[in-house]
């Protein structure tokens, strides 16, 4: 009887505590909702908001007419003309566009001959998004009358060929596609995780104002902080990638310096994400939960999982505040395309700008002053 009593007491006094922690309470409540509003609005493999290039060599009313049909369907955003195949391959190269329709100079005269055909350049980096993207344009062409019944003595079209070419991963392999992302999955973890009960527990452990107290800066205290998990940062990256190269083939065919270079801004602009959250938290309980609240978000928006071009663009937006969305396009443009140091310069900016703000907003909340 009094085992049961001493559980009742002690469930009594963590209820209370937890009952009168709103922060917490917020954090549980927020999680499923926010989780929810994702998995049922923004993710999805269906093609949507599909960037794409087409390049016209033909210039005909025919030629015109397919590449509106192909608009008309909803699925693709306003198509980028280019003027040479290298343009539109530089654009495929980089991620700006997933799908490079190339329609030859002979493209009428041949429906009039018999079945045109038109060359689609993929993005296979994404495989998943290749092989929709392309079942649908192959669709399209099958369906696509070359020649209208103006004339009475005229035929239904017979449709067109539509010669798909997977790019940067040609056999849609999914273990590719994911094991370019996993470094940054898995130093997400690791800088998020350990770095979030930095100063909470110096608040907690009644050291916090001692430490503000000290002739070290606010900023300094935090950067100080953050240079020990870097060289851990690394020896996780050389595990992933290392194992992803030995154990299934999938080395870096970009630059390495390009990979260490743009690694730097990621793990500290992760690392500030968690001491950030440490600021804010209050206790360690609140930190913890507020951690994993960032990094789930961190996995769904960023596009490690899921193909970010293909989210609603709000969605799409709110995911460019992650640190894991730049690093993973970095990851993905030197592992699977052979980017070198100009191809992840934007990303790498991206991600300095991310830890400057965060430097700036860890700075505000930490008061060096007591009231």
């Amino acid at each position: 009887m009094s085992f049961l009593s001493n559980v009742r007491a002690v469930a009594y006094k963590e209820a209370t505590i937890v009952r009168h922690d709103q922060a917490l309470i917020a954090m549980v409540v927020a999680q499923p909702i926010l989780m929810l509003l994702l998995m049922g609005y923004a993710l999805s493999y269906e093609p949507a908001n599909v960037p794409w290039a087409v390049l016209d060599r033909d210039e005909s009313p025919l030629s015109r007419r397919f590449v509106q049909d192909v608009q008309a369907t909803g699925y693709f955003l306003p198509w980028q003309r280019v003027a040479s195949y290298d343009e539109g391959y530089a654009k495929l190269a980089s991620g700006e566009v997933l799908a490079f329709l190339v329609v030859p100079d002979d493209f009428a005269r041949n429906a009039h001959r018999g079945r045109p055909d038109v060359q689609v350049l993929l993005d296979g980096a994404d495989p998943v998004s290749a092989a929709r993207v392309g079942a649908y344009l192959a669709e399209i062409g099958q369906h696509f009358e070359t020649v209208r019944a103006e004339p009475p003595r005229a035929g239904p079209g017979e449709g067109l060929v539509v010669r798909q070419e997977f790019r940067f991963n040609r056999t849609l392999a999914d273990s590719r596609f994911f094991l370019a992302a996993l470094a940054g999955i898995l130093l997400t973890n690791l800088c998020m995780s350990a770095t979030s009960l930095g100063l909470v527990a110096e608040r907690e452990n009644g050291t916090y104002e001692q430490m503000l107290a000290s002739p070290t800066r606010p900023l300094e205290i935090v950067i100080g902080k953050l240079v020990p998990y870097v060289g851990l940062a690394y020896l996780v990256l050389a595990i992933a990638t290392l194992g992803s190269g030995i154990a299934f083939g999938v080395w870096p065919s970009g630059s390495v310096l390009a990979l260490l270079a743009v690694t730097l801004p990621f793990v500290l602009g992760s690392l500030s994400v968690g001491v950030f959250v440490s600021a804010v938290a209050r206790t360690s309980a609140q930190a913890v939960f507020i951690t994993v609240f960032a990094i789930l978000p961190s996995m769904v928006l960023s596009g490690v999982m899921f193909p970010y071009q293909l989210m609603p663009d709000g969605v799409r937006r709110i995911g460019g505040v992650l640190p894991l969305r730049w690093y993973q396009i970095a990851l993905r443009r030197i592992t699977l395309r052979g980017a070198g140091i100009e191809e992840v310069i934007a990303p790498a900016l991206m991600l300095c700008a991310i830890f400057f703000v965060l430097l700036v907003l860890i700075r505000l909340r930490m008061k060096p002053r007591l009231a």
